[in-house]
């Protein structure tokens, strides 16, 4: 059954199963698992990026193709969610209609610079898709009347995914999982208070009921893309990557195979914008446009490792988890330092720059030392390399029982 839901692609290491299954476990059961609104938030964004960054994988880590537009499809699926529920109203039709709007949109314009520039190559194709990002962007600030401008374009989701809405009446609970590891840590021996402390109500409203679509058409586009990137065209996408050349001589149409492939991730890539948009329902082009975004999106694919899949579920989530919780983990460790500096003799003054180091100002720092550490360390990155070093294992138990095995 594993075999069919996962087209036969496996993690291939024992420590990647268990990071995956804790990532899939925790984004299933999140609202009952972290509490709070900053959690909530950074469970629904992990799931939405992971479907960004497995969309912008299948073109960069599976067939090398450098896009710096990827931007412009999920600005385009939110941002035609958003004008159809401003125009239509707050329904389900008029969302359907933006989501299916958007997708149609994204692969009209991913089949134009596909067909346009694919045929450049290399620096030049990134060059060609920057500037048609950057023309688009600038498109989306001129019809301020329809998308709103810089300002952005907000609207109402139906009713049954707003947090008005109440899906049960009976009372349900979570168990703040991270929560009460950290009292565990800090506070021991007052483990029964912080036991109950854990325990918080989950409102069973449109937010849960929005959240779990998300979830569960995350989980539907990546298995998706798997079967895709396992199937004859995904085994042609990787020979065009080895080698152009000689797939092209094998008689494979790689400009066809490659057109088809950025049309692809441009309707997914629509589809996680319209996710978005519909967990904060403002749409701005800084959120969605901005080549900020692009690089975020890049990185995940460079932490995670390119050309896996997998690279996106550990990637996406690596990475925003760092943004979200690293300056509040400084922060914290910022204080319970202060008494310890200030108590320092006069001799060993010099060492409070050490303290001013891990000032939470200094966040986007250490946020850079730890990519730039991770991507030094891991240089396929997460996947890539635990999935390297399972590999080296297998062989040297396969080598060590054959030497075994050979007659003396």
């Amino acid at each position: 059954m594993f075999d069919t839901i996962l087209s036969g692609d496996y993690p291939k290491s024992k420590v990647l199963n268990t990071v995956l299954l804790a990532i899939f476990f925790g984004l299933a059961l999140g609202p009952f698992l972290f509490d709070g609104a900053v959690a909530f938030s950074t469970i629904t964004n992990i799931c939405i990026f992971i479907v960004l960054v497995a969309s912008y994988d299948i073109l960069l880590g599976y067939t090398h193709i450098v896009s710096l537009a990827h931007t412009m499809f999920y600005g385009i699926g939110a941002y035609a969610v958003a004008i159809a529920m401003n125009s239509m109203g707050p329904s389900w039709g008029s969302m359907f209609v933006g989501v299916i709007g958007g997708v149609l949109v994204a692969a009209v314009i991913a089949l134009l610079v596909g067909l346009l520039s694919l045929r450049v190559k290399a620096l030049f194709f990134a060059l060609v898709t920057l500037a048609v990002a950057v023309g688009f962007g600038i498109l989306i600030s001129k019809f301020y009347a329809i998308t709103g401008g810089e300002q952005g374009l907000g609207f109402r989701p139906p009713r049954e995914l707003g947090p008005g809405f109440k899906l049960f009446e009976e009372r349900w609970y979570g168990f703040n999982a991270l929560g009460w590891l950290w009292n565990l840590v800090t506070d021991p021996g007052n483990l029964g208070e912080n036991t109950k402390q854990a325990v918080f109500d989950v409102r069973m409203s449109g937010r849960i009921v929005l959240y779990y679509v998300i979830f569960l058409t995350t989980v539907g586009l990546f298995l998706l893309m798997l079967r895709m990137m396992n199937s004859p065209f995904g085994r042609v996408l990787k020979a065009v990557r080895e080698n152009e050349f000689r797939a092209e001589a094998l008689g494979y149409r790689t400009v066809m195979f490659r057109t088809i492939n950025v049309v692809i991730a441009g309707a997914i890539a629509a589809l996680a914008g319209a996710m978005a948009a519909m967990s904060d329902p403002w749409v701005t082009p800084d959120s969605y446009l901005s080549l900020g975004v692009m690089v975020n999106i890049l990185l995940m694919c460079v932490i995670g490792g390119m050309g896996t899949l997998y690279g996106a579920m550990v990637g996406a989530t690596i990475f925003i988890l760092a943004e979200t919780y690293l300056k509040d983990f400084m922060e914290v460790a910022y204080d319970l330092t202060a008494g310890f500096f200030n108590a320092l003799p006069e001799w060993l003054s010099w060492l409070s720059f050490i303290h001013e180091l891990i000032s939470p100002d200094r966040w986007y720092f250490w946020m850079g030392l730890l990519f730039v550490l991770s991507v030094y360390f891991f240089p396929a990155g997460v996947v890539g390399q635990f999935r390297a070093k399972e590999l080296e294992s297998q062989i040297a138990d396969s080598e060590e029982g054959a030497s075994r095995t050979e007659p003396a």
